[in-house]
């Protein structure tokens, strides 16, 4: 079976002085649909002025790439369960710690959907956790790290039909 290419451009010129570091690490990521997002090193990594905070760091989109993928899983699954989910929400959070000496890493992803589901009454509550995991088991994303990630679904909200 062969497999599936996904390509990113990522563009940077020099503003500022290279040798002592006192450059910008604003840089641009462009994808295949033409959509270009600004990106930067994290202010928390490389302070200001040489960071971009508008613009998007590395350990942000991996957050949010594992974020998008589960929501993207659970909602397939969710559709093929037959329920009807009006809306879907995460506040998402990484956690980046040293390793070893000179060593960082995001060792721990939480997602913490919120959902709207639109029926009469709650269902099962044994219905969530058990779409949450098999979302998990099957994310591509998820499968593709080696940090922990962590679902912590928040309360359902529930509107009527």
């Amino acid at each position: 079976m062969g497999g599936h290419i996904y390509k990113a451009g990522v563009y940077w010129r020099m503003e500022g002085d290279f040798k002592p570091g006192k450059y910008s690490r604003g840089h641009l990521w462009r994808f295949d649909g033409g959509v270009d997002v600004p990106a930067s090193s994290s202010p928390h990594v490389v302070p200001l002025p040489y960071s971009v905070p508008a613009a998007v760091d590395p350990e942000e989109a991996l957050v949010a790439a594992l974020s998008s993928c589960h929501m993207l899983t659970f909602l397939d699954l969710a559709r093929r369960g037959g329920l009807l989910i009006d809306a879907y929400e995460d506040q998402a959070e990484g956690l980046m710690e040293r390793i070893a000496p000179g060593r960082m890493a995001v060792t721990k992803v939480t997602l913490r959907p919120l959902l709207t589901l639109r029926a009469a009454e709650l269902p099962d509550p044994t219905w969530l956790t058990d779409l949450h995991d098999k979302a998990h088991e099957v994310c591509f994303i998820a499968n593709s790290v080696k940090c922990d990630v962590v679902v912590a679904p928040e309360p359902l909200r529930l509107i009527a039909p």
